[in-house]
């Protein structure tokens, strides 16, 4: 059976905060650098439109009618190249925490909200946004992508029944991770790949929002856990590489993770 490649970029990227026409400006050459590189998709990191501050993203969400998703269906549209971004979304009188994902002809395909919300102080992500309530899954290609969003990383639940109920195969994570947690960051991404058997293509965040360092380190994981292509702790880059359907095939050929699970078993586990 033939190889299906589909190449992706991860964008990693500083944000100006409160300044969302600079920050979509950099998204701009970022996805034409992925252009150029050959990229079908190209991912950004989490809240790329504002910057990651409670206090700025409060006064500046917008509806995805307005602002910076229809800059991007613009930017996706004329470089015909699908884009995932970590971006605010307001409705109503709700604030989310979102992924928007958008095609190749410009056109907002699929969503998701982050469902797990960073509490601790001083962020308290919970007094800010309202919680997702579903999971977030698109095809590329040979590929399902699983939608999840920074803090999410640390509750494998929401991978594995990503896994189970859709199919997924491959996971992207917009993140704006801080630094001193940057080990965290790597060790919970592999784990990631290797327990699912998927692709993981991580893009998180550099630079500083109130006076918060993030800690970069985005990369694309295979689903045995060999990193493909990663980027520095500090600096702005664009990582590319190619997810392979007969990597992933093989993978899983030789250990059935999936056919060896025990759900009657697990039923009861809180």
């Amino acid at each position: 059976m033939k190889d299906l490649l589909v190449k992706i970029a991860a964008a990693q990227i500083a944000c100006t905060l409160g300044d969302p026409a600079a920050n979509l400006e950099k998204m701009r050459a970022f996805a034409g650098r992925a252009q150029d590189a050959g990229a079908e998709l190209v991912v950004f990191p989490e809240m790329s439109d504002t910057g990651y501050a409670m206090p700025v993203i409060r006064a500046q969400a917008r509806p995805w009618s307005e602002g910076a998703v229809p800059a991007l269906q613009e930017i996706a549209r004329n470089l015909s190249l699908a884009i995932i971004s970590g971006v605010s979304e307001k409705e109503g009188d709700a604030i989310y925490n979102s992924q928007v994902v958008i095609n190749a002809a410009g056109a907002i395909i699929a969503k998701y909200r982050k469902a797990h919300l960073f509490s601790p102080a001083p962020i308290e992500e919970h007094k800010c946004f309202a919680p997702g309530c579903e999971l977030g899954s698109v095809a590329l290609g040979p590929f399902q992508i699983g939608l999840t969003i920074c803090y999410d990383l640390r509750f494998p639940e929401i991978y594995r029944a990503l896994a189970i109920e859709r199919g997924v195969n491959l996971f992207v994570i917009s993140s704006a991770w801080p630094f001193p947690r940057v080990e965290h960051l790597r060790v919970l991404a592999t784990a990631r790949a290797i327990e699912n058997q998927s692709y993981v293509v991580l893009a998180n965040r550099v630079g500083k929002d109130e006076g918060v360092p993030f800690c970069g380190s985005s990369a694309i994981i295979d689903p045995s856990g060999v990193i493909v292509a990663g980027a520095s702790p500090e600096r702005e880059e664009l990582i590319v590489a190619e997810a392979s359907s007969e990597v992933l095939k093989r993978v899983r050929a030789r250990m059935a993770v999936f056919s060896d699970r025990r759900p009657d078993f697990y039923k009861d586990a809180p």
